[in-house]
């Protein structure tokens, strides 16, 4: 499954482990929730990274205690009818200041790439190379937006009073 970081297919350095895999000795590690949250204190003394697979059906809230040792927090979108991890993921960025990986996986599609990014994700697991070879041109595709969000973007509103400003008008 091609892996979209930084608008370029790149090669996922970590590991899926099913809750009752085997925990390889070292290497960076993508776990379920609930094996995170019964073991997270070894999960975090092991060596390499630790990622965990969050089900939009959790609490985000549950994770915060954690979010400033996990490398990636990878949000399911279990179908792109259900949009509940665009709202963890503006949690994670806006309320709780995750600044590390934000992953859409599960039903991650085309059409839906500038919204996630909008929300905060920075990479992306998408079932298609051909969606991840589009990914560069949709996502370059909107310069500029009216809605605020965690993405760091400014709106237009603020574009054009910092223009004005820069002009002295209004001063």
């Amino acid at each position: 499954m091609p892996l979209v970081n930084g608008g370029k297919i790149v090669a996922d350095g970590f590991v899926k482990l099913a809750v009752d895999t085997q925990l390889p000795e070292g290497g960076d590690i993508l776990v379920p929730a609930e094996r995170f949250l019964s073991d997270a204190d070894a999960l975090l003394k092991r060596g390499g990274k630790i990622g965990v697979i969050w089900p939009n059906n959790r609490d985000i809230a549950e994770l915060v205690p954690y979010l400033g040792k996990i490398a990636v927090v990878a949000l399911v979108f279990p179908s792109f009818r259900d949009g509940r991890a665009y709202s963890q993921a503006r949690l994670l960025r806006e309320r709780y200041n995750y600044r590390g990986e934000l992953r859409a996986t599960g039903q991650v599609l085309r059409d839906q790439f500038v919204f996630m990014l909008r929300a905060g994700f920075d990479s992306f697991e998408v079932k298609k190379q051909a969606d991840a070879e589009a990914f560069m041109q949709t996502a370059k595709r909107y310069s500029v937006f009216y809605q605020p969000t965690g993405d760091g973007r400014i709106t237009a509103l603020h574009r054009r009073m910092q223009l004005r400003h820069s002009e002295g008008v209004g001063t």
